[in-house]
């Protein structure tokens, strides 16, 4: 459902692509981005399957498919230039230390972090992570869909990792979709309403590397009739399940619909309505009209 929303954010973007003329289509690009760099997560042969069943749904990549877990060396680069710039700290507090420490509120799905090696003098061979100084101060932005949000990070999150250490050096996500975001020279973001509370962080990244600012849509998590979220893995599945029997244009007609937009990519395309997308963080999937 988010690469359907995403794909007519894009199209429906006024005028040829300023950034990359060559492809010869009307309005914005969509690009695909295979995130991997979770290497015990990953499936082999998933991300294909992934992009096939895309292909099948009459969405294809405008431009070559990018896997994050190619692009370390330029994560490399950007981090180097948060660490000159002392915006970054080694810090060798574990998971667990962090949960149970006294002075870390708990009033969110996670602890917030303490700072206990903000201005500690921590040997870089010892971090189990390197975090990302957070200034105290809100910071605002106007979600396509949600509106205006705003989250002061310093108090809900604390500083914030952007690389591990421990067991294996691996970059967090805030970080190297933002890089990825300024490298392919994105505008927007259109991804899953989940991932709303981690936009000011990015933001944060962003000024901090002196990036142009982006905008945001975030569209509502597809849950089961029992509440649960549906994996990258199990939408796959099923549309997999639903091309085989011939059904994949009633999927993508519920997938539309519930998105409160016309149920065939023509026509939610000609009357693609941003205002109209469920302003939820979670939603069922609406029956075929």
């Amino acid at each position: 459902m988010t690469a359907l929303a995403s794909w007519l954010f894009a199209r429906s973007a006024g005028g040829p692509s300023p950034r990359r003329s060559g492809f010869g289509r009307e309005g914005g690009e969509w690009l695909v981005r295979i995130e991997d760099l979770d290497a015990p997560r990953v499936i082999d042969g998933c991300a294909q399957e992934q992009i096939r069943l895309l292909s099948l749904c009459g969405l294809e990549s405008d431009g070559p498919v990018v896997r994050q877990s190619e692009r370390v060396p330029l994560y490399d680069e950007r981090f180097r230039e948060l660490l000159d710039a002392g915006l970054v700290y080694p810090c060798r507090c574990s998971r667990r230390e962090i949960a149970t420490s006294a002075s870390a509120p708990h009033g969110a799905a996670e602890p917030v972090y303490p700072g206990t090696c903000r201005d500690a003098d921590v040997d870089p061979a010892d971090a189990r992570a390197w975090r990302f100084r957070v200034e105290e101060g809100a910071v605002e932005f106007v979600d396509e869909v949600f509106g205006r949000e705003r989250q002061d990070v310093a108090r809900d999150v604390g500083d914030f990792v952007v690389r591990r250490e421990q067991p294996a050096r691996a970059y967090a996500y805030q970080f190297a979709v933002v890089v990825d975001d300024a490298e392919q020279e994105m505008t927007q973001v259109v991804r899953g309403a989940d991932l709303l509370d981690s936009t000011p962080r990015q933001i944060l990244l962003a000024r901090s590397l002196g990036l142009p600012p982006l905008r945001y849509a975030h569209v509502p998590v597809l849950v089961s009739s029992q509440g649960e979220k549906l994996s990258k893995r199990a939408g796959s599945r099923q549309l997999a399940e639903a091309a085989g029997r011939g059904q994949l244009p009633d999927v993508v007609a519920a997938l539309l619909t519930t998105l409160g937009q016309e149920p065939t990519l023509d026509r939610a395309l000609a009357g693609f309505d941003p205002s109209r997308i469920p302003r939820r963080r979670e939603t069922g999937l609406a029956p075929p009209p």
